[in-house]
């Protein structure tokens, strides 16, 4: 039977010192726990967009989780935006 948790996709932008903390590596070790699919990226700003689709509980899980950022990180500004799940994304990966 089918999961009939809801589903979304949530997009994430998070500033502050974000790059060269290993953040990436971190946010697909999480979102791979959390069962979700998309992508993390850095940008030429030194943010990061992750963008992520799968249960909402999930997708809500990984927003809290990255407004605090792993261990080395210092996250300044975690800007959320919610969507429609498309079903795109068949795994997480690191961009």
């Amino acid at each position: 039977m089918k999961s009939m948790k809801p589903r979304g996709r949530i997009m994430i932008k998070i500033t502050g010192r974000v790059q060269g903390v290993s953040f990436r590596f971190y946010t697909k070790q999480k979102a791979d726990e959390l069962g979700l699919c998309g992508f993390v990226k850095n940008n030429p700003d030194e943010s990061v967009d992750i963008v992520a689709e799968g249960d909402r509980p999930a997708l809500q899980k990984l927003a809290d989780w990255a407004s605090k950022g792993p261990e080395f990180s210092t996250v300044f500004q975690c800007e959320t935006a919610w969507g429609e799940y498309s079903g795109e994304y068949s795994s997480f990966e690191i961009r």
